[in-house]
């Protein structure tokens, strides 16, 4: 019998791959990730997603920032994973059947970081036309503003789409490349203390 959560993510990661595909030929950017957090729906563009993958063991890493949860070896790569609902000023994740780990490219001046957040559960790949993609609020949100780059309409409803490189933002990147540069021996020996 198939784990919920692998088929969940297999699903949404096939489903990411024809997007992108399709937004590669359409050169258009309006196709999004979405999943939930903290029973909120979110959105990510679909550009920035790599995969997705079942939550597994963390590594955890002392003294980190909370919303820093740990790194797993993805291929032999060191990638940091961000807990979202932490990293907007929440609690912790509280990890459940449905929880998985989105792996998102960021482009940065020297070069790209593979970076790993935490969702309770992946939806699907939306189509937003940019005509139902509203401002950020104000005020009002339970995040930062800064960290919303729009409100899409879905269905009568608002997807909160995420800014991911505000979200992840240059004093993050410092500490996440500094993981990333450790080698998985020093990161073993910090766990282990």
């Amino acid at each position: 019998m198939a784990n919920p959560v692998q088929t969940q993510a297999a699903s949404a990661a096939a489903a990411t791959a024809v997007a992108a595909r399709q937004l590669t030929a359409s050169g258009e950017a309006n196709q999004y990730l979405t999943f939930t957090l903290g029973g909120e729906m979110f959105a990510v563009g679909i550009l920035n997603v790599k995969e997705i993958i079942e939550y597994g063991s963390l590594t955890e890493i002392p003294m980190m920032p909370i919303f820093i949860r740990g790194v797993i070896n993805l291929r032999g790569a060191v990638v940091p994973v961000i807990d979202l609902a932490a990293r907007f000023g929440g609690k912790t994740t509280a990890i459940g059947r449905r929880t998985c780990i989105v792996i998102v490219e960021l482009q940065q001046e020297e070069g790209h970081h593979d970076v790993g957040i935490m969702v309770d559960a992946v939806s699907e790949v939306l189509e937003i036309p940019g005509k139902e993609i509203e401002p950020p609020p104000a005020f009002g949100a339970r995040i930062r503003t800064d960290f919303i780059a729009g409100m899409g309409k879905v269905n009568q409803k608002f997807v909160i789409i995420l800014d991911i490189m505000r979200v992840l933002s240059v004093d993050e990147m410092a500490t996440i490349a500094n993981i990333g540069g450790a080698s998985p021996q020093a990161i073993e020996a910090a766990a282990a203390n």
